[in-house]
């Protein structure tokens, strides 16, 4: 398989993954019936095993080890921190500002990870003010 190919599938995964958890954020803080239904529950499933395969493909395709590609190890350091705090923001039953705090902090963390990918370095955006 192309490489271009991927990263193009990753990358669209990407924005499918991050555009779903920001409208299920948005409609569970709101109280919106839907984000409880089975496509709102299945789809972010499908969607981010593509993300993570595409992922898993790439690092393959260009012989990254996450243990000596130190932006790399941030990225998935990060995807783990944004993986928690969504869960917490996506879970109902908590207070709704610990869930809006969540959501908010998982976005960042998310924006993060990008600026990590783009730059290929550990301090992603930070780099450029340190």
């Amino acid at each position: 398989m192309d490489y271009l190919i991927v990263k193009t599938l990753h990358q669209s995964a990407v924005t499918l993954s991050v555009a779903g958890f920001f409208a299920r954020g948005w409609g569970s803080l709101a109280g919106a019936a839907w984000t409880r239904g089975r496509i709102a529950r299945t789809v972010p499933h499908v969607v981010d095993t593509v993300l993570l395969g595409s992922a898993l493909l790439m690092a393959w395709m260009l012989g990254l080890n996450p243990l000596t590609t130190p932006w790399l190890l941030a990225k998935i350091i990060g995807l783990l921190l944004y993986i928690g705090l969504g869960m917490l923001a996506l879970r109902p039953g908590r207070a709704t500002s610990l869930r809006a705090l969540a959501w908010v902090a998982a976005l960042l963390v998310f924006g993060w990870i990008v600026s990590v990918a783009i730059s290929k370095s550990p301090l992603g955006v930070f780099s450029l003010v340190l």
